[in-house]
């Protein structure tokens, strides 16, 4: 009996993915602007982590310790001792960082990530090397979205973990109320939001441009306009209550986002509060007998949050659409 043949499966040849060769191609080039994002996140969330700890224990300690959560504080509780200006340092840079992220999003999807491989041909290179544009465009989306809504997200939630895990701080800190920007955008769902919207926009402006210094600067005013268009428009996203008073007393409680204010006369007409208000008289020579006061309570904040929230989602896919729409045209059926 001759030995048995020896049967061999034919080998699968094992070839590497185009999308995952792009995704590594894009993380190596871009591994400068990667290093950074992760730097951020990891001093913000250093930042935040240690003011919802030691940072929170020293500055209620020493405001105790001051005296200032008595019935009637001394005056030295106007200013923070130093451990109290460390907690607000702390909580400030976390703030700002984030609230800096729109605009350089924008300004790196614009300059870098777009305009400069435009530039210099390193899109059309990889075009030819079995990446058709729209899988190199969505690749230049993905993963930039996927890395800000991770970290950002990361960010919010440690926000969120402190802002509830200190009212006692909170109540005796006038700057720190629910409805300032920066503290209103990172506890929500608005400063991922921000980041997409930026990201779309700084890819609409590069793929229009082809330039990466042009496109720095046109995303850059394009992120500040939205958000400083969306800042003015957010009181109005949402249904107000308004507060009626009389003339001696104050407009809606500081714990409040105020829409409008102004004046009602007899009749009940709105009209603004006069020049010589608090003058002996002031109020019978105009005819006002109450003042008013637009305003949005603590309970509006969620409902705030997703209307703006949906706002920058609804820019953020109409830039990618037109991202995709320009692309196709300008490199016609490889799209």
């Amino acid at each position: 009996m001759t030995a048995l043949d020896a049967v061999t499966a034919p080998a699968v040849a094992r070839h590497a993915s185009p999308s995952r060769g792009l995704v590594l191609a894009m993380l190596r080039l871009h591994r400068t602007a990667l290093l950074f994002w992760l730097g951020l996140v990891a001093v913000a969330a250093g930042a935040l982590l240690w003011a919802m700890g030691p940072g929170a224990d020293a500055a209620w300690a020493e405001y105790t310790d001051l005296g200032c959560d008595q019935a009637a504080p001394n005056l030295g509780c106007d200013s923070p001792g130093p451990a109290n200006s460390r907690y607000q340092t702390a909580v400030t840079v976390a703030i700002g960082l984030v609230t800096l992220l729109p605009l350089l999003t924008g300004a790196w999807a614009g300059g870098a990530l777009i305009g400069r491989e435009l530039e210099n041909g390193t899109a059309q290179l990889a075009w030819t090397q079995s990446v058709s544009p729209a899988r190199w465009l969505a690749a230049k989306l993905a993963v930039p979205a996927l890395l800000l809504v991770t970290g950002t997200l990361t960010l919010t939630l440690l926000h969120r973990v402190l802002w509830s895990s200190d009212p006692a701080l909170n109540s005796v800190m006038g700057w720190r109320v629910w409805h300032d920007d920066g503290i209103f955008e990172i506890n929500g769902t608005i400063a991922a939001a921000q980041a997409l919207a930026a990201l779309a926009l700084g890819i609409l402006v590069g793929l229009l441009l082809r330039r990466a210094l042009p496109a720095l600067g046109v995303a850059v005013l394009a992120v500040v306009s939205l958000v400083h268009v969306l800042d003015a428009l957010r009181p109005h996203l949402w249904p107000v209550k308004t507060a009626v008073t009389s003339l001696d007393d104050a407009t809606a409680g500081s714990d409040s986002m105020i829409a409008e204010t102004g004046a009602l006369t007899a009749s009940g007409a709105r009209v603004p509060i006069p020049a010589c208000s608090g003058e002996p008289g002031c109020e019978t020579r105009t005819g006002i007998t109450h003042y008013y006061a637009d305003y949005h309570p603590a309970s509006h904040f969620w409902p705030l949050q997703l209307m703006e929230t949906g706002l920058l989602l609804a820019v953020a896919a109409l830039a990618t659409a037109a991202s995709f729409v320009l692309l196709r045209r300008r490199t016609g059926a490889a799209v």
